[in-house]
C-alpha cells in the first residue's frame, strides 16, 4: 500500500479549515477548533482510530459552533476520502462496541461511497462545555457525506452526557480503524463484487 496520506483545506465566508491525515499513523493529533470540548473528542478519534490528524479551524464562533462543527466534518471526511483511494486491500467494513463507565455505544460502518447516517442517541442536556449537543450529529451527518460512509450509530446506554459522546466518538474511532487497515486475504483487490467502491 502506497502512502495514505491527505491534506484538504475548505475556506467560505463562514470558516477556514485545515486538515491534515495519515491514515497509517500512531493516533498523533494537533486540534485546534476554538470549540474545547470538540478538540478533546476529535483528540479521541485520532486516538482511537490510530489516524494521525491535524486539524485547524477558524470559524464564526460569535455566532455559534454550527458552521465550525460541520465544515470540519465536511473536510474531515473529504481528507478520509481522499487518503483511502481507491480502497484496494482494505477490510472496508468495521465496527464497535464500547463501554465508557455507565454508557455504551455501538458503532458500524462502511466504506461503501453511499453516505448514510443512522442516528440513534440522546442528550439531557443541552450544552458539554461550550458545544451544542445538537451539533454532534451534524458533525456525524458531515462526516459521512463527505467521507462517503454508510454510518450507523446506536447509544444504548448511559446518564452522564460527557460518558455517552465520549464512548461514540471512541467506538466511530476504533470501528473507522478496522475499515482503514490492510486485510493481507484481499492485497491487490478491491473488497466488493462491483470491482469498485
Amino acid at each position: 500500500m502506497s502512502k495514505r496520506i491527505s491534506n484538504i483545506s475548505r475556506k467560505t465566508n463562514e470558516t477556514a479549515i485545515e486538515v491534515s491525515i495519515n491514515l497509517d499513523g500512531t493516533g498523533k493529533f494537533d486540534v485546534k477548533t476554538g470549540i474545547g470540548f470538540f478538540d478533546h473528542m476529535l483528540e479521541q478519534l485520532s486516538k482511537h482510530s490510530l489516524i494521525d490528524m491535524v486539524i485547524k479551524a477558524e470559524g464564526d464562533l460569535h455566532i455559534d459552533g454550527h458552521h465550525t462543527v460541520e465544515d470540519i466534518g465536511i473536510t474531515l471526511g473529504q481528507a478520509i476520502k481522499q487518503a483511502a483511494g481507491d480502497k484496494i486491500g482494505i477490510r472496508r467494513y468495521g465496527h464497535f462496541d464500547l463501554v465508557m463507565d455507565e454508557a455504551r455505544s455501538s458503532v458500524a460502518l462502511d466504506l461503501s461511497n453511499r453516505p448514510y447516517l443512522v442516528w440513534d442517541a440522546d442528550f439531557s442536556a443541552a450544552r458539554l462545555g461550550e458545544m451544542d449537543t445538537e451539533l454532534f450529529q451534524e458533525f456525524f451527518q458531515a462526516l459521512a457525506g463527505a467521507g462517503g460512509l454508510t454510518l450507523h450509530i446506536t447509544n444504548i446506554c448511559g446518564s452522564n452526557n460527557h460518558h455517552i459522546i465520549e464512548s461514540i466518538f471512541k467506538a466511530v474511532a476504533k470501528s473507522l480503524r478496522m475499515a482503514v487497515e490492510a486485510d493481507p486475504r484481499t492485497a491487490g483487490k478491491i473488497p466488493s463484487t462491483k470491482g469498485k467502491l
